[in-house]
C-alpha cells in the first residue's frame, strides 16, 4: 500500500493486510476473540454486543492480559452521534492507606517499587475490580442481545479449550517464578513446572463454571454473589484488603470525552483519570504550528518534534491523570490552543531540551484493546487490563478468576497527586481514540502498552492526518517514545536519522518494539469499514459484508 501524503524517510513495508466490509468490523489481538465478536454481529447484535463478547473471549484466550477482575475504559460512539466513556477502572479498597507499602526509593525510575513487591504480586496488590461491571453495564445500556448469548463463545472456549500461542508461552515464561507461587495458575500455565507449550490445549473448567454463573445472574455474581464472596474470602486469608463492602460500593462512571481539533479533524478521547485524551489533544495542538507533512515521515526534524512534544506532555502529565474526584485537574488549560502556543515556543529545533520531570515508566504494558463497529454507526474502542502479566499472579481458588495488580499504578509515597486513597481510581495511559471530519467518524483506534499507549496513538493520528498513510500503514509504521530520558526508536528509523537526533542531544536507544498491537478501523464515505491490526501482536480484523436477501424475493420451482 502506498501513501498519498508526505515523503517517506523511514521506509517500511506492512506485514499484515487490512480487511474491508460494510456490515461490521471486529479487530482484537486474538483471532478467537475477533471471531466471538463477529458471531454477535451475525446474530444481529450491534457493536456493543460484539465488543463485550470479544472481551469475555479475551479473558479466556489472553488470560495474561485481561480478566473480569481487571479494569478499563470503553469509548462508545452511538448511532445517533453521542460519545460516552464508561470508566470501569479499578479503585483502591476502602481500607487502603497512603502508607500501606514501603517504597524502595524516591528516584523516578524506581518510584513504584516497594519492598517485597507487595504492590505487584499477591493479595495486597489487588484493587477493587471494575471490568465485569463495566462490560455488563455497556451491554445493558447500549446492547441488543442478552448477556448469556454474548458470553456463549467465551464459555465454549473455557470449557472445551483453545490452543496456546507462542505469545502465551512467552508471557508464562517471563513470570514463571511468580506463577509458580499460585497452585491454580501453575497447574494451567506451568504444567510440569514448564511454561505452557505453544500448541497445547488449555482447558479452564473452573472459569467456565464462573462464566456460567455470570451469564445466569449478571454482574451480581461478583458484586454481591458467590464469586465476590470467594474473592473476599481469599483476600481475608492472604492479607488482602478487598471485602464484600468494597464490591457492593463499586460503580461505573459515565464520563464525557475530551475533545480537540487538529487540521480540520475533531479528536475525541477519554478524560482523566486517563491521560490519553488530554495529552493527545495537547500534543496535536503543539504540532499544529509546524508543517509536519512537509518534513516527511521519519525525518530527523519530524522525529525531534514528536520527541519534544512527548516530553512536554509527560512533564505536565503528573497533574492531569489522577482521579478527578480527588485531584483538581486543569483540563481546559492543558487542552487549550493558547497553552499549546506557549509550550510550542519553548521548542528549539536545533537541540533536545528538558521540560521538567515526567513519571516513572512503570505502568503495565500488559493490556488488550478491541475496536468494533456495526453498519448502524455504533462504534466501540475499549482498552482493558489486569495490569501486569497475569495481574497479581493470584487465581481465586475454585473460580478460575485471575486477580489484577492495579495497586501498582498508585504512587506508594504519601502526599502526592497519585498517592493511594480509599476509593480512588487508578490513573492510566489508555487511549481509545476516535477522529471525525465534517461531523463524520473517520477513524477509531487504540492499543495496549502502558506509558507508551497514548504516545503511540498520537503518532498513528499524525500518520493518518499529516502523512496521508493508509490505515494499515498508520498502525504498522515505526514508532518512537520518550518521556524525557532516552529516546526509544524502533529499528526502521534510519541510522543517519538516529545520528542527527543524537547530535541534537537526544540519548538514542534502539528498541525492537514500542508499545503493543494497535487495532483500528477507518470509515469510508460509501459506508465501508476497513479494519487493521499491526505486527506487534496477534491482532486479527474480521470484516462482515453481505446481508439479508432482497425483500419480496420468491423462487419459482419447476
Amino acid at each position: 500500500m502506498t501513501s498519498t501524503g508526505s515523503r517517506r524517510i523511514a521506509e517500511f513495508s506492512c506485514e499484515k493486510r487490512p480487511a474491508t466490509g460494510s456490515r461490521g468490523m471486529v479487530v482484537t489481538n486474538h483471532p478467537l476473540a475477533s471471531s466471538a465478536g463477529a458471531e454477535m454481529r451475525m446474530r444481529d447484535g450491534n457493536a456493543i454486543d460484539a465488543a463485550v463478547a470479544a472481551l469475555f473471549a479475551l479473558t479466556v484466550v489472553e488470560p495474561m492480559m485481561v480478566g473480569i477482575l481487571g479494569g478499563g475504559l470503553s469509548h462508545i460512539r452511538l448511532a445517533d452521534g453521542r460519545h460516552v466513556v464508561l470508566d470501569g477502572l479499578s479503585t483502591a479498597p476502602r481500607r487502603a492507606t497512603p502508607g500501606m507499602y514501603d517504597p524502595v526509593s524516591d528516584e523516578i525510575a524506581l518510584a513504584r517499587e516497594t519492598r517485597g513487591r507487595r504492590n505487584a504480586v499477591g493479595a495486597l496488590a489487588v484493587a477493587v475490580p471494575g471490568a465485569l461491571k463495566g462490560w455488563c453495564e455497556a451491554l445493558a445500556r447500549y446492547g441488543k442481545l442478552p448477556l448469556a448469548e454474548v458470553m456463549a463463545p467465551a464459555i465454549r472456549l473455557a470449557e472445551h479449550g483453545f490452543v496456546a500461542s507462542p505469545y502465551l508461552n512467552d508471557c508464562a515464561r517471563l513470570v514463571a517464578g511468580d506463577l509458580a507461587r499460585d497452585p491454580n495458575l501453575a497447574a494451567l500455565f506451568l504444567p510440569g513446572g514448564k511454561p505452557v507449550q505453544a500448541g497445547a490445549r488449555v482447558i479452564q473448567s473452573d472459569y467456565a463454571a464462573s462464566l456460567r454463573l455470570i451469564a445466569e445472574h449478571g454482574p451480581a455474581a461478583l458484586y454481591g454473589g458467590p464469586l465476590g464472596a470467594a474473592l473476599a474470602a481469599y483476600m481475608a486469608d492472604h492479607g488482602g484488603l478487598i471485602d464484600t463492602a468494597d464490591l457492593a460500593a463499586y460503580d461505573i462512571i459515565a464520563r464525557a470525552p475530551i475533545r480537540g481539533t487538529y487540521r480540520g479533524y475533531e479528536i475525541v478521547g477519554p478524560p482523566p483519570p486517563s491521560s490519553g485524551g488530554v495529552h493527545i489533544v495537547q500534543m496535536l495542538n503543539i504540532l499544529e504550528g509546524f508543517d509536519i507533512g512537509a518534513l516527511g515521515f521519519g525525518s530527523a526534524d519530524g522525529a525531534h518534534l514528536l520527541a519534544e512534544a512527548l516530553k512536554i506532555a509527560f512533564a505536565d502529565r503528573a497533574v492531569a491523570t489522577a482521579d478527578p474526584a480527588f485531584v483538581d485537574v486543569p483540563v481546559e488549560r492543558l487542552t487549550s490552543k493558547a497553552y499549546a502556543g506557549q509550550r510550542r515556543a519553548q521548542i528549539d529545533m536545533g537541540r533536545a531540551q528538558g521540560f521538567g520531570p515526567g513519571l516513572s515508566p512503570s505502568e503495565s504494558a500488559n493490556t488488550t484493546h478491541v475496536t468494533v463497529a456495526d453498519a448502524d454507526g455504533n462504534v466501540v474502542a475499549s482498552t482493558q487490563t489486569i495490569n501486569g502479566l497475569f495481574g497479581a499472579c493470584v487465581q481465586i481458588p475454585g473460580t478460575g478468576m485471575t486477580a489484577n495488580n492495579y495497586m501498582y499504578n498508585f504512587d506508594p509515597h504519601p502526599g502526592r497527586a497519585l498517592s493511594i486513597q480509599p476509593g480512588k481510581r487508578v490513573f492510566t495511559s489508555m487511549a481509545p481514540m476516535m477522529a471525525l471530519r465534517d461531523g463524520r467518524l473517520r477513524y477509531a483506534l487504540g492499543l495496549p502498552g502502558g506509558l507508551r499507549i497514548f504516545p503511540s496513538a498520537f503518532q498513528a493520528l499524525v500518520n493518518l492526518i499529516d502523512h496521508g498513510m493508509s490505515l494499515q500503514e498508520a498502525v504498522e509504521a515505526p514508532r518512537l517514545w520518550t518521556q524525557g530520558g532516552v529516546l526509544e526508536l524502533e529499528p526502521v528509523f534510519p541510522d543517519d536519522v538516529a545520528q542527527q537526533l543524537a547530535a541534537r542531544g537526544h540519548e538514542i536507544k534502539r528498541e525492537p518494539v514500542v508499545a503493543g498491537g494497535m487495532n483500528a478501523i477507518a470509515f469510508g464515505d460509501d459506508g465501508t469499514m476497513t479494519g487493521a491490526a499491526c505486527w506487534r501482536a496477534d491482532g486479527t480484523p474480521i470484516a462482515i459484508s453481505g446481508g439479508r436477501a432482497r425483500a419480496g424475493l420468491r423462487f419459482t420451482i419447476g
